[in-house]
């Protein structure tokens, strides 16, 4: 619980819920805009589309709250301005405040960051997903001050509501250069500007040489199968010019990719792998770009039929989303315990071998790339929900240094992207540090009133 240090009383003492439906009046639907909520524009024409019949809308009036249960956690709540007759969804929850409280005051306090964290406090009630249901919101303390202590204040909170603005500003513009610079940073190192060249390095198609012997090896042996051979990249295809000693190459030419196909598995919740050998899904939610995020809740009976095998994951590899809104999704497999991939997700393994190996991680930092990413959507289907096929994926065209400058290019990404990563850990530190001295600001403005 949040530790106030000004005297306080509950809302509910203030309040009155507001739930005039359109239906139970003698307004005309078509004479009244519809209005939502968003946690920077307040009260706001949302051009969302709406019912037929907004017989069951709640008339919203100037002076007026209105918040979204599910929304209103992240600041999505709104006062209704002088003059506004309008609707909202019955979904929302329309207030307003009696004559002791300023309903003004009263808005700038649940946005302010100590409103904030009340509302979570009383919104969360240990589920999926928490709500500030109105009697919760019944229960939030707000500080003991008459109607003048609220004006006094008042006028201190939209100062610092100001400084915040000022300073969020600020931070959105670090965290986009940031952004900007790891993206620029990826760019370089597939165009071979990272990281000087060495004349003496032996060239990709050394490499590639080696990969394709021991492709055909693979399939010889029936560890995989001979698919249709691509054409060579044209001239007129390259997407730009490599420096001397790379080499443009499908990933087909360097990895075996697939997917779970012909095969519905059964799943079922856990909470660990049990004895009998079950082994965890990989889903699109664990693949995040250069993060592999860990998932204990869903299962599948182990199997070793050839078509769950297809599937297995059990070695270093790429995989990739090729079905829904996170399609080209990538990141680096590694770990040490089995797993099985859902059906939207591929996988894709380097033929390496113990006298070679392409460093995966430059293939991870290529298909993040700008250009990576571009070569991946090309291919993306015009359908409802967007997807790539085996082959397309197969078809991405990916620029191969020379084997020791993957090395280096990979050593220097790091490094680079570590010093991003402390940038970031500043930023969050320096919000946090903002929202307790703002916080410290307000109980001490509440203290004085």
């Amino acid at each position: 619980m949040i530790q106030l240090s000004f005297p306080t009383k509950k809302l509910k003492e203030y309040i009155k819920r507001v739930n005039v439906k359109l239906k139970d009046t003698n307004y005309n639907q078509d004479d009244l805009t519809v209005y939502g909520v968003t946690n920077t524009e307040g009260i706001t024409i949302t051009g969302n589309q709406t019912s037929e019949d907004l017989g069951n809308y709640i008339v919203l009036k100037e002076n007026q709250l209105a918040y979204n249960p599910y929304r209103v956690n992240v600041g999505s709540i709104g006062l209704a301005p002088k003059g506004l007759l309008g609707l909202v969804s019955p979904a929302y929850t329309v207030f307003e405040t009696t004559e002791e409280l300023s309903a003004e005051f009263l808005y700038y306090y649940l946005k302010s960051s100590l409103g904030v964290n009340l509302i979570k406090w009383y919104g969360d009630r240990g589920g999926v997903r928490s709500a500030l249901r109105y009697n919760d919101l019944c229960e939030i303390d707000i500080p003991d001050l008459n109607l003048n202590q609220q004006m006094s204040v008042l006028k201190k909170m939209k100062e610092v509501n100001t400084e915040i603005d000022e300073f969020n500003n600020e931070v959105h513009c670090q965290e986009q250069l940031i952004s900007k610079l790891r993206k620029n940073i990826l760019q370089e190192a597939v165009q071979g500007k990272l990281v000087p060249q060495d004349p003496n390095a032996e060239p990709a198609s050394v490499l590639l040489e080696r990969i394709k012997e021991e492709k055909e090896r693979l399939i010889k042996e029936g560890k995989i199968k001979k698919g249709k051979p691509l054409p060579p990249i044209a001239e007129d295809e390259i997407p730009y010019e490599l420096p001397k000693g790379w080499e443009w190459v499908y990933i087909n030419d360097i990895a075996f990719v697939t997917k779970l196909a012909g095969f519905e598995y059964t799943k079922y919740l856990s909470t660990a792998i049990s004895e009998s050998g079950d082994v965890p899904i990989i889903r699109a939610q664990n693949i995040k770009m250069n993060k592999f995020i860990e998932n204990a809740n869903e299962f599948i009976s182990y199997d070793l039929s050839e078509k769950l095998s297809r599937s297995a994951v059990y070695k270093k590899c790429l995989l990739m989303t090729f079905i829904g809104a996170g399609i080209g999704e990538v990141v680096i497999f590694n770990k040490n315990n089995r797993f099985h991939l859902a059906p939207n997700v591929a996988k894709i393994e380097i033929f390496n071998n113990f006298s070679f190996n392409i460093d995966e991680k430059y293939i991870l930092y290529y298909l993040m790339s700008e250009s990576g990413q571009n070569e991946i959507f090309r291919f993306q289907k015009a359908t409802a929900q967007p997807s790539l096929s085996m082959d397309t994926i197969r078809k991405v065209r990916i620029p191969i240094p020379p084997l020791s400058e993957q090395k280096r290019i990979v050593q220097k990404v790091d490094q680079l992207m570590a010093l991003c990563n402390e940038l970031e850990k500043n930023i969050e530190q320096s919000k946090k540090d903002s929202e307790l001295l703002m916080q410290s600001v307000l109980q001490e403005a509440f203290k004085e009133a």
